[in-house]
Formats: structure tokens, sequence, C-alpha cells
């Protein structure tokens, strides 16, 4: 039940973020952004994983905004968790009316991500001189690097962090 509501959500987010981003008093954009949000919520039952376990710790100590840092971050998380998710994100992108699969799924978050302006990598967003072993070591400590598909280690996630940079 939960899986079929967070896909719904991420339908809305894809179908409705674009538009609230273009025109801000679209109130049925925003509307459905709000169901969205209500519906991504029920993530929050499985963990969420290396996005937030990174974005965390970036916001933390860079001040940088959550969903921003988050959206920086997840094609490189995708491709750290491919393997995975791959099948998982196919189906999703399916649901959601995105042909080609994960790398359909893929290249609309990049997509997406330009729509919005989102800086490409963690350095554009800001980041400058990271600590990658302070960064690593509070990523492995956050309570969401646990529900990630791909256990985190301190190797593959201080990689992870350089990709993200």
């Amino acid at each position: 039940m939960s899986q079929g509501i967070a896909l719904e959500g991420m339908r809305l987010v894809f179908e409705n973020l674009a538009k609230v981003y273009a025109d801000p008093n679209d109130l049925d954009a925003r509307a459905h952004m709000m169901s969205a949000a209500a519906m991504g919520a029920t993530a929050f039952q499985k963990g969420l994983g290396a996005i937030h376990a990174l974005s965390h710790p970036i916001g933390a100590v860079y001040n940088t905004h959550h969903g921003t840092t988050n959206a920086v971050v997840m094609p490189m998380v995708l491709d750290f968790n491919r393997k995975a998710v791959k099948d998982r994100l196919a189906s999703a992108a399916a649901y959601c009316g995105i042909k080609g699969g994960y790398k359909g799924f893929y290249q609309r978050i990049l997509d997406l991500r330009q729509t919005l302006n989102i800086p490409e990598n963690l350095t554009k967003l800001g980041v400058k001189d990271p600590d990658l072993d302070m960064l690593t070591k509070m990523a492995l400590e956050d309570p969401s690097c646990g529900g990630n598909p791909v256990k985190m280690t301190k190797r593959n996630t201080r990689a992870l962090f350089e990709a993200c940079l």
C-alpha cells in the first residue's frame, strides 16, 4: 500500500514541480505538490538512504538548503545504488509515464534539475574545501544511511562524497 502511495507522489512531483517553479501562483499544481509531499512522507517508513545521509551533514556544516542539496546529490546516489534499484526505478518510471526504464528515469531527473536550475554538484552549490573525513563520519552516523539499498561504508561513502563534488 505505501509503495503505491509513494509512486503516486513521485508521479505528482514529475507532473507538477516544474509548473510550480515556473508559476508559484498555480494553485492546482501547488495542491498536487502538497499531496505529493504528504504521500512522500510514507518513504520515512522504509528509511531515507544516502541522499539524506549526505545532505544532512552538508547542510549542517555548509548551511545549504536541504531540498536543493538532495537534488544536487541525487544523480550520484542513483549511480551509487543503480544495481540495487534499477528494476524498481524502471517500474516507477513506467508508472510515471517515463519511457526508457532506469535510463529514462535518470534522464528525467537530470532534465528536472536543469529546469529548476539545480547546481550540478556540491562545489557549484558552494561547498568549498570540504572535510571529507568529517562528512563521511557524519553521514555514516546519520540514521538515514541505514535505509540505503547499498550498504554505506566509510570507503564507498567517501567516494560518493567525492563524486558529488
